[in-house]
């Protein structure tokens, strides 16, 4: 028995959701083509970090549009564990903003990940705004986004090309970039608030989840090795910890801030993935690469341990509920 079932047998859980049953027919219009009749009407918003992409999290989801959605990103891990309890709508999508959730369409760029390669069918029709999922009868939204507000993609590709540079001496991402982060983390606070009250506005019903990143750099850099495709590349020891404590841990403090302010639930995956960072042993995100040979393009990303250890947390956030 899937893991979300067994506990719903256990709790009591079930019997809330058979009060709001509806027929088929009618959770099929409701949901829209491809989504399942259930008690339960789910939109799954965010970036890559629930999208997927990477190979190492598996096949693409059809139809195809550039949003790189896989068959182990978390929406779709934990679509299967509910069965027929749930109705979901995954918009994610790679590279997309808190802009891309309720203000503009977004151009997918599909997988590999630009610049290290290109999908061979780009490119693609831009997408709708992921909010325009999301209707007045959606019970949850779990969405995971902000990094790319921040320009992590761009930070990361900088660090390493620096980091090769200066032969992995120094700070030299740091000295590029740390006076532009107050700015950065002051329009997406901004910007982070305006999608949430999107999202109650569209749905003033839903319960919303949001859901944080997790541990990318272990508490000691060190352990990372300098020009380790597998790992940071080129980053430096000294960029690393710059990364960890000055963009991702107030990535994380901002999301949770942001979301309690809102009266909303924020799913914090840093605590359970220390341990388990892209220098550990037992990874839970990929590197730069996933593999050398054959090569497989991961631009650290959550693996499939990853994704499915993140599902089970929000499992237990929609449970928790």
């Amino acid at each position: 028995m899937p893991r979300f079932l067994s506990r719903l047998a256990v709790t009591g859980t079930a019997a809330v959701l058979a009060a709001g049953l509806i027929t088929p027919t009618t959770a099929q219009a409701a949901a829209g083509p491809g989504v399942r009749a259930g008690s339960l009407h789910w939109t799954a918003l965010g970036d890559s970090y629930t999208a997927g992409v990477i190979e190492a999290t598996g096949d693409e989801t059809a139809p195809r549009d550039g949003c790189a959605r896989t068959v182990e990103s978390y929406p779709e891990i934990i679509r299967r564990d509910l069965g027929s309890l749930v109705g979901l709508r995954n918009v994610s999508c790679s590279g997309a903003t808190t802009g891309n959730v309720d203000v503009s369409t977004q151009s997918p760029l599909g997988r590999p990940l630009p610049p290290l390669g290109t999908d061979p069918n780009a490119p693609y029709p831009a997408v709708p705004r992921q909010i325009d999922a999301v209707d007045p009868a959606t019970d949850l939204i779990t969405v995971g986004i902000g990094g790319n507000d921040l320009g992590f993609a761009e930070i990361l590709k900088s660090c390493i090309e620096l980091g090769a540079v200066h032969l992995g001496q120094g700070t030299p991402c740091k000295d590029k970039f740390d006076a532009e982060l107050p700015g950065r983390f002051d329009r997406l606070r901004a910007d982070y608030g305006r999608m949430l009250d999107s999202l109650h506005a569209k749905a003033p019903s839903a319960r919303v989840l949001t859901v944080g990143y997790p541990h990318l750099v272990p508490e000691n850099a060190a352990l990372c090795r300098y020009g380790n495709p597998l790992q940071f590349g080129t980053f430096t020891t000294g960029d690393l910890a710059w990364t960890r404590t000055a963009l991702l841990e107030p990535l994380d403090a901002l999301i949770a801030q942001v979301t309690a302010a809102h009266g909303d639930s924020f799913v914090d995956l840093y605590p359970a993935s220390a341990g388990h960072s892209v220098c550990d042993a037992d990874h839970w995100l990929d590197g730069v690469l996933t593999s050398v040979l054959p090569l497989r393009y991961a631009v650290v990303h959550p693996n499939a341990t990853g994704q499915a250890h993140t599902a089970a947390l929000v499992e237990d956030a929609v449970l928790g509920g």
